[in-house]
């Protein structure tokens, strides 16, 4: 079964480059990546022979996070901070030429997007949400998707369509009231994903409910990755622990490996005494004052007073 997973991997600009501010080339993130796994496999592309990677990390990440409310720092996709491009294409202004849509595609053949290039819309496209399938490597940007959508989530070259972001770089948005924006690979990809609550773990079609490392007061479905981390297990990104649970820092619970970058903890009710599994631990409210959007009052996650 092949599944495209969307850990960032280190990446090598050949091609199109993207420019950062100040003119700088960004060959690499620097943070620790939508529809989430390993380079094997989730999220964005699986080959009809090789599951795609996600963007993944340059090495290792910070993941010493502390829940301070919406500030919570988090190791996932490395967001772009928001350079310009040089490519043929803008995956944001949508400005190929009729019949054709500017998407993501390895132009390096190392597997991970880096470049962008238009490419041809199919006769009678399938739009978002409706299934869709990818053609040849899953990160060669040809799928049967409309403009300005990309196959997704795929199993097997077969996923759904999500929408790519609007806007721009500096004010991204998503057409669906009910996806959030998500960039990666230094801007190259740029998805509007589902939102979700982690208490409910609501995603469909079984995916990971985890926080939008661009904006933590906001949570995405992922990919639920092969071979994910249970509770207290060492992790290196927020969407490598398994369903309920996400990368926080060692120091959340006195079970965790004090060395590793970061440790499987549970999200937690608020409202519910002894929700956590760790000696010593509370559950502490994600949102500080009244900062909780309706129906996510009493989310939280393990950890120490």
């Amino acid at each position: 079964m092949n599944r495209a997973f969307i850990h960032l991997l280190p990446l090598v600009l050949v091609g199109c480059v993207l420019r950062q501010p100040g003119g700088s080339t960004g060959g690499e993130t620097d943070g620790g990546a939508t529809s989430g796994g390993e380079t094997s496999a989730s999220g964005g592309g699986s080959g009809t022979t090789t599951a795609a990677p996600g963007p993944t990390t340059t090495g290792g990440v910070d993941a010493t996070s502390a829940v301070t409310g919406s500030e919570t720092s988090l190791p996932f996709i490395a967001p772009s901070d928001g350079g310009a491009s040089d490519c043929s294409c803008d995956q944001w202004m949508q400005d190929c030429p009729p019949g054709r849509k500017c998407m993501p595609y390895s132009g390096d053949g190392d597997y991970s997007w880096e470049s962008l290039k238009c490419v041809d819309v199919v006769p009678e496209p399938d739009g978002l949400y409706e299934p869709c399938s990818v053609f040849g490597s899953g990160v060669s940007g040809e799928d049967s998707c409309d403009v300005g959508l990309m196959c997704w989530d795929f199993v097997d070259g077969v996923g759904h369509c999500v929408g790519m972001c609007i806007g721009s770089p500096d004010a991204p948005d998503c057409a669906d009231p009910a996806a959030d924006c998500h960039v990666a690979a230094d801007g190259a990809l740029t998805l509007c994903l589902p939102m979700c609550n982690p208490l409910l773990q609501d995603c469909p079609g079984g995916d990971d409910c985890v926080p939008n490392p661009q904006d933590s007061s906001r949570f995405l479905c992922v990919f639920d990755g092969e071979d994910q981390g249970q509770v207290f297990d060492p992790c290196q990104y927020v969407d490598e622990c398994a369903k309920g649970l996400f990368c926080q820092s060692p120091g959340s619970a006195v079970e965790c490996d004090l060395q590793g970058l970061g440790c499987c903890v549970p999200f937690c009710d608020v409202s519910l005494a002894g929700a956590c599994p760790g000696q010593g631990q509370v559950c502490l409210p994600w949102y500080v004052d009244d900062e909780a959007p309706p129906g996510f009052e009493n989310v939280g996650v393990c950890g120490l007073p």
